[in-house]
């Protein structure tokens, strides 16, 4: 298949996979509901959106920061507004097409910066790498305070609260369901692509050792404890979104840091799911909420507004460093003359 094609093809399928998450984070929606969303909202502490929004733009200035120091050892110095500006215009990008952002990121920052763009994609890649170790963290963390979950989730997607008790489906079975829809679709890959399993094996040792690379290349960095520290930083600035969040509505304010670190993983879930995680992001923050014990259409509304504040940040400060990023080098510029 033409991979232009299959590159649209793709991009499509996860559109199209964001409007259907979308359509059923909505469809129960009434007269009734909208009603009781408007008085959730009149009663909502509306001031609390400001240090939302500044912490999620704060999240974006650290990830700029902890990019500066991966482009460092290439023995190129970039501004701290330089990165800033560009992380927020690969955002955007990313909003309409998936990963294209991450090869625009790259393209603007080389411009300014006089850096080979080729060499920006080797720190995306290891970027991403490192996220999504942290991400498996944030997982890990998430189940080792709430070993109860795992069991919760199993009940809240797939048994209805008039379920009777000997019918429900038990977390042992969808586990093994899900394990051996795995060894399915890794059986009918290698049929597709002709593969045997000494292949299956060095494909897993080579992504073993990507990892490894990965993380090694941590220790590489003139200044790791920094990296460490913003990597933390980010994270803990993404988990206190979601936490302050939960003060907004009466409805949520009894939530804590236990709640919040299940939305970080269902939000970061979402917002791969789809481009720039419409209607996935949404949908998984509200079955999480349902989790809990809340309302369906105060978790409808919650999961929204959470996506809504992201979306609304990525676009502004997109737009934003779209104008001012050619002011701020050309008045570089002029200075250095």
């Amino acid at each position: 298949m033409n991979k232009k094609l299959r590159t649209i093809l793709q991009y499509l399928f996860f559109l199209g996979l964001g409007i259907f998450f979308g359509w059923l984070s909505l469809k129960s929606l009434d007269k009734e509901s909208i009603e009781q969303i408007n008085i959730a909202f009149a009663n909502a502490r509306h001031w609390l959106i400001i240090p939302v929004l500044a912490i999620l733009f704060m999240s974006h200035f650290v990830r700029a920061l902890r990019w500066r120091l991966l482009i460092e050892p290439l023995g190129y110095s970039t501004s701290k507004a330089n990165a800033f500006f560009a992380v927020m215009i690969g955002y955007l990008v990313n909003q309409g097409v998936p990963r294209l952002g991450e090869v625009v990121k790259c393209t603007v920052l080389s411009r300014y910066e006089k850096i080979p763009a080729e060499k920006l994609i080797g720190t995306i890649i290891l970027e991403r790498l490192i996220d999504a170790l942290t991400l498996l963290v944030i997982f890990g963390i998430t189940l080792l305070i709430q070993p109860e979950l795992y069991s919760r989730i199993i009940d809240t997607f797939f048994n209805s609260a008039q379920e009777k008790e000997g019918k429900k489906v038990s977390s042992l079975l969808i586990t093994i369901i899900f394990l051996g829809a795995v060894v399915l679709l890794i059986g009918l890959w290698m049929i597709i692509k002709k593969k045997r399993l000494p292949d299956l094996i060095t494909i897993a040792k080579k992504i073993w050792k990507s990892v490894l690379q990965g993380v090694g290349s941590i220790r590489l960095l003139k200044k790791r404890k920094q990296f460490i520290f913003l990597t933390i930083a980010l994270w803990a600035l993404y988990l206190s979104g979601g936490y302050i969040g939960f003060m907004a509505f009466q409805e949520t304010s009894h939530y804590g840091i236990k709640e919040a670190f299940t939305v970080l993983s269902a939000g970061s879930v979402g917002m791969i799911a789809s481009p720039g995680g419409l209607g996935a992001y949404a949908f998984l923050i509200e079955k999480t909420m349902q989790l809990y014990g809340l309302n369906t259409t105060i978790a409808i509304a919650f999961g929204w507004i959470l996506w809504l504040a992201t979306t609304a940040v990525i676009v502004f400060g997109g737009l934003i460093s779209f104008v001012a990023m050619p002011y701020y080098n050309k008045q570089k510029l002029s200075e250095k003359t």
